[in-house]
């Protein structure tokens, strides 16, 4: 029965009634101005509810205009509680207690220092909210003490003992429960806190994402297009037949370029509809291939790819392209080795090129090396990039082959 309730019990003391959370935002939002509405509602159940009060106590000082304008004063005072908390709370308490030693019925006069109360704590002035409702029931109690000693015994200004607890009773319960607004209040502004900082944070991983996959696109085909076009320069003239296939390849190259930054252009326009083409994996190996041939490098693929989990895949492929990619721009090597090994759930991705290094490192020195390792961080995988021993370049990949669900 505990573990049945347990975790509806723990929510509603945290977080209040249904729908509690959403009006406190609200009403907390709302600070344009004085908050008019709810403290005309509190000056008429004031009024209203100490008429009926009144009744119940005959042995009191009946209602007059004095009290109604104390009544009325405490209210009006509420206007001020959002600016000015810890003057709200001490103005409503001298009221109440100015109210309380004319002898008039007690009632929902305390609920302006209530009110002012929860704000002041809520507002972080828990010192002043303390202060002021303790000073309200010593200043009570010290008229109902005197009452008692100067009246005569019949005297109907005498305060009870059962009065008196009733009215320590709703001072601690004033105090408990502008602690736990205050409490509450803390919890929300935190939670939202990390709500703010969790999108902040998805916002910033989504930005990565795509200048990663911009980066992997453009840097490879325009890679190809600049070697292909330097090809078609140098053989326009004396062999017109291969300039026309560099063209070709120019034109192939260009187009699968615009189609993949329209694929991740029409994933930012619409970020809930589904990518019109599939996402490339290595089972699109060979055209890597095709246009490394086309840029004159030989690559030779050792292994059959795995099957992977889609995101596995994307950034296998990347890893791959971009490593051809900085072989092709940076290394005076014409041939380059890729071996795909699966084993244990991990995928180990190799390649390698012979160099040397033309103009600057082999591994290049923009964004490709950087987009690579966080594309394996990502997943739980790792890059490792470096000069070899023996000259060349190596990049070797580790990422994970399974997912958790097929764990």
């Amino acid at each position: 029965m505990e573990e049945r309730h347990g975790p509806r019990i723990s929510h509603w003391w945290r977080y209040g009634p249904p729908g509690w959370r959403r009006f406190a935002e609200a009403a907390e939002s709302r600070t344009s101005g004085p908050p008019w509405r709810s403290t005309v509602l509190i000056a008429v159940f004031m009024l209203v509810g100490s008429n009926f009060a009144a009744h119940a106590q005959p042995h009191r000082e009946q209602l007059d205009v004095f009290a109604r304008v104390l009544l009325l004063l405490a209210a009006l005072m509420l206007l001020w509680r959002h600016r000015h908390p810890s003057a709200v709370v001490f103005g409503t308490a001298a009221v109440t207690l100015v109210y309380l030693a004319a002898g008039y019925p007690y009632g929902p006069v305390f609920l302006a220092v209530t009110v002012g109360c929860v704000g002041a704590v809520a507002a972080g002035h828990r010192r002043a909210a303390w202060t002021a409702v303790g000073l309200l029931w010593a200043g009570h109690l010290l008229i109902a003490l005197w009452l008692y000693r100067w009246l005569p015994p019949a005297g109907d200004g005498r305060a009870s003992v059962l009065q008196e607890i009733v009215v320590g009773t709703w001072v601690l319960a004033v105090l408990a429960l502008s602690e736990l607004a205050r409490v509450r209040r803390e919890q929300w502004a935190r939670e939202r806190a990390d709500r703010a900082r969790a999108a902040r944070l998805r916002a910033d991983e989504e930005r990565l994402r795509i200048a990663r996959e911009l980066h992997d696109v453009l840097a490879h085909s325009i890679s190809v297009i600049n070697v292909q076009a330097s090809m078609g320069l140098a053989l326009l003239d004396s062999d017109p037949e291969q300039a026309r296939s560099a063209l070709t390849t120019i034109r192939t190259a260009s187009r699968e370029a615009l189609g993949e930054v329209r694929q991740v252009l029409d994933t930012l326009r619409a970020p809930g509809a589904a990518p019109r083409a599939p996402a490339p994996g290595l089972d699109r190996l060979p055209e890597l291939v095709e246009q490394a041939a086309a840029a004159g490098l030989t690559v030779e693929v050792e292994g059959e790819p795995p099957h992977l989990p889609p995101g596995v895949d994307l950034a296998a492929f990347r890893i791959v392209q971009e490593a051809l990619t900085n072989v092709v721009r940076h290394s005076g090597s014409r041939r380059a080795r890729v071996s795909l090994t699966s084993r244990g759930g991990e995928l180990r991705l190799l390649v390698d090129d012979d160099g040397p290094a033309t103009g600057g490192d082999a591994g290049g020195s923009g964004n490709g090396l950087a987009g690579m390792r966080e594309r394996a961080a990502a997943l739980g995988g790792t890059i490792e990039a470096g000069p070899r021993p023996d000259g060349g370049f190596r990049v070797v990949a580790v990422l994970p082959s399974r997912t958790w669900e097929d764990r």
